[in-house]
């Protein structure tokens, strides 16, 4: 594909795809701040989610976006209620035993829906977007529940997402998650460090 047709795709997409990229970006934007508005512009932009993958059959995102719509209210009433001394959002360390149990949780569930979606309907990119779906279903729950290593599972999600996005011609869409991957990158780092500052506080109490 030429830049021009990347360029004319992008400027051709609907308002509404565009509309949730950008309350997707700054949703992630105040995640990595660790500011509970992010609620508010992810419900935005996974509303819109909904409609946008079930127009473009990626039947996954469209049942993972409709459980994200129940996250964003979870989400803001946990960060709303666990917050620290100095009004900071409490963070949860992740142990190996949890990677590894929510690594296996993630696959074998995008095999399995997988190939219910590859054999029972006319989905594209099947096990991909099952993929996507799987483990950004835990990587949303670990984020709802201020979990480290959320931003691990999400920098995976990122990178499958955007070849699949760009294949469908979701060009602002695809845009987005390679701006999702850069701010995941970012996020992970951003909250280990505030991690460490709550170690040290409390080894300091």
């Amino acid at each position: 594909m030429t830049i021009n047709a990347f360029v004319a795709g992008f400027l051709g997409a609907s308002p509404v795809e565009m509309i949730a990229s950008l309350s997707g970006f700054i949703c992630v934007f105040l995640l990595i701040r660790r500011n509970i508005w992010s609620w508010g512009f992810g419900l935005l932009q996974v509303t819109l989610y909904v409609w946008i993958f079930y127009q473009n059959k990626l039947y996954s995102d469209t049942v993972l976006h409709i459980f994200y719509v129940g996250f964003q209210f979870y989400g803001w009433w946990n960060w709303r209620h666990h917050k620290d001394g100095k009004a900071e959002l409490v963070i949860e360390g992740t142990s190996l035993r949890d990677l590894g149990v929510w690594t296996a949780v993630s696959l074998i569930s995008a095999v399995a829906i997988g190939f219910l979606m590859d054999r029972y309907t006319d989905a594209s990119f099947a096990y991909g977007d099952a993929f996507t779906t799987s483990t950004s279903l835990v990587a949303q729950l670990l984020l709802t529940r201020r979990h480290l290593l959320n931003w691990t599972f999400w920098i995976a999600v990122d990178i499958v997402a955007i070849v699949i996005y760009f294949q469908k011609g979701l060009y602002p869409t695809s845009l987005l998650y390679i701006t999702f991957l850069i701010m995941s990158c970012i996020g992970q780092y951003s909250w280990w460090q505030q991690y460490k500052r709550q170690i040290r506080d409390r080894r300091a109490v």
